[in-house]
C-alpha cells in the first residue's frame, strides 16, 4: 500500500480535513513493536495485541488450551459463518450472529467469489463452500489487558463547541472499545458473558465509571473490566506483520480494530448505491466485499469513474454546519480531534471528485441503514481494512 500524505483535504459534503501524523521516529517505534506502541503486542512475529487470533498455532493444536472453552462452546452457525466471512474478506457489518443485510450481501460476495448461485442465504452449497474453515469457532475466550481499566475514557458531548474542546474522539468506554475490537457491539458481548468474566461463579461485574465529557452529560457505567477473561467473536486476519506499518498510531489503531496488514492488493473498486455495497477487484475476480451507506438526497452519491489521491490515517474533522445544510444553525465552525468516534472514523480516502471520499463512522451498527453525508462510509475495522487494499492506482467506480 501507497501512502498519501495529505495535508488538506477539504469537504463539502463531509466536512473533514485530512492529517498525516507520519514521522521518523514513528517508524523506528513501529519496527521494533515494542510497549513503546501503546499496547504489548502479541509476540515479535504479530504486532497485533494479546488477544490476537493466533488462528494458525490453535489449528495445529498447540494453541488448545488457549480455545479450549471456545470449541466447548455451543453451536453457533450463523455467528460462525459470520466470522469467517469477516475473515475472508467478506464483511458481514456487525458479528451478532443473526441474519441481516450486511450478512446478506457478504454472503452474496462470498458465493459470487466462488462461482456459487448468489442466493444472500446460507444454503447448502455455501456451506458446502464455508466447510474449508469449520475449525474456527464462532468464539473464543480473551483476556482484556489489565491497562485497559487505566486508559482514558470519555462520553463524547453532543454540543460541537464541546466536542471541539476534547483532545480526542476516542473511546466512551473499555465496553465500547472492546466490542469495536471485536466487530460487534457491547449488547452481544454481555450475551455472550451474561455473569461478565467467565472465570466468575456468580453474579455480574460491579460497573465502574466512566469520566463526563462535559457538566450536561451523565456517566456512563462499564460492565467490563481489565484482566477478565471473556468470551468474543472469533475475528481474525489481525496479524499486523513487523516492519509493515510506518506510523505507530496507525499501527495501535490497526491493533484496536482487530485489523491485519495481509491484505490483498486491488486494482478496483465499485459502490453500488442500490446493493449498498463497496466490492474490491483483482482484475475480474471479486477479493472483498463491504456494506456501506452512501449519499442523499441533498449530497447524492457522484456516479461516474474516479481515482483515489491520498489517505489520512486518524484525521481531524473540520465541522461547518452549513456545508452539512444546517443552514440557519448558530453552533459556528469547529475542529474536531482524531479518533475512533470522530465523525469520519478513523480513516479518510481522498477521492479526485471534490469533496468526496471514503471513511469510517463512530455507528457501525447504522452502516446500510442510515443515508450518509455525501460520502461512502464503513465500520471503522471495515475503512481500515480497505485502507490496506488500496493505492493511488486503484480505480473507483460509483454506480446506481
Amino acid at each position: 500500500m501507497i501512502f498519501v500524505a495529505v495535508s488538506s483535504l477539504a469537504l463539502a459534503a463531509c466536512g473533514m480535513q485530512g492529517q498525516d501524523n507520519d514521522s521518523e521516529s514513528d517508524t523506528a517505534v513501529a519496527a521494533r513493536g515494542s510497549t513503546d506502541l501503546g499496547y504489548d503486542t502479541y509476540g515479535s512475529d504479530n504486532l497485533a495485541d494479546t488477544m490476537a487470533s493466533n488462528d494458525d498455532a490453535h489449528l495445529n493444536g498447540s494453541d488448545a488450551d488457549r480455545n479450549a472453552v471456545a470449541v466447548a462452546e455451543e453451536e453457533r452457525p450463523i455467528m460462525q459463518a459470520q466470522v469467517v466471512l469477516d475473515r475472508v474478506g467478506f464483511g458481514p457489518g456487525v458479528i451478532d450472529g443473526k441474519m441481516g443485510m450486511s450478512t446478506e450481501n457478504a454472503l452474496r460476495g462470498f458465493q459470487e467469489a466462488n462461482d456459487l448461485e448468489t442466493t444472500g442465504e446460507l444454503d447448502d452449497a455455501t456451506k458446502a463452500a464455508l466447510s474449508k474453515w469449520e475449525k474456527i469457532p464462532a468464539t473464543r475466550v480473551v483476556t482484556i489487558p489489565s491497562n485497559w481499566s487505566s486508559a482514558q475514557y470519555s462520553e463524547i458531548p453532543d454540543d460541537p463547541a464541546d466536542m471541539a474542546k476534547l483532545k480526542k474522539l476516542g473511546y466512551t468506554s473499555l465496553d465500547e472499545r472492546l466490542a469495536e475490537r471485536f466487530h460487534t457491539t457491547v449488547d452481544v458481548l454481555k450475551q455472550l458473558n451474561p455473569k461478565g468474566s467467565i472465570s466468575r461463579t456468580q453474579g455480574a461485574p460491579q460497573p465502574r465509571s466512566v469520566a463526563s465529557g462535559s457538566p450536561e452529560t451523565p456517566q456512563s457505567q462499564e460492565y467490563f473490566t481489565g484482566g477478565q477473561e471473556i468470551r468474543v467473536p472469533n475475528i481474525g486476519a489481525d496479524r499486523i506483520k513487523p516492519g509493515s506499518v510506518n506510523n505507530s498510531d496507525w499501527q495501535k489503531t490497526l491493533a484496536s480494530l482487530g485489523v491485519g496488514t495481509e491484505q490483498p492488493e486491488v486494482d478496483r473498486i465499485v459502490v453500488s448505491k442500490a446493493g449498498k455495497t463497496l466490492k474490491a477487484y483483482q482484475g475480474d475476480k471479486l477479493v472483498a466485499l463491504f456494506t456501506v451507506s452512501s449519499g442523499s438526497s441533498q449530497y447524492p452519491l457522484p456516479l461516474g469513474e474516479w481515482d483515489i489521491v491520498g489517505e489520512a490515517y486518524n484525521p481531524t474533522y473540520s465541522y461547518d454546519p452549513e456545508v452539512l445544510g444546517k443552514n440557519g444553525s448558530d453552533d459556528g465552525t469547529h475542529e474536531f480531534a482524531p479518533g475512533p468516534n470522530s465523525p469520519v472514523g478513523v480513516v479518510w480516502i481522498d477521492l479526485s471528485k471534490d469533496h468526496y471520499g471514503i471513511h469510517g463512522t463512530p455507528d457501525p451498527e447504522t452502516i446500510g441503514r442510515a443515508q450518509s453525508s455525501g460520502c461512502v462510509r464503513l465500520t471503522n475495522w471495515d475503512a481500515a481494512r480497505l485502507a490496506g487494499m488500496v493505492s493511488q492506482s486503484t480505480q473507483v467506480i460509483f454506480e446506481a
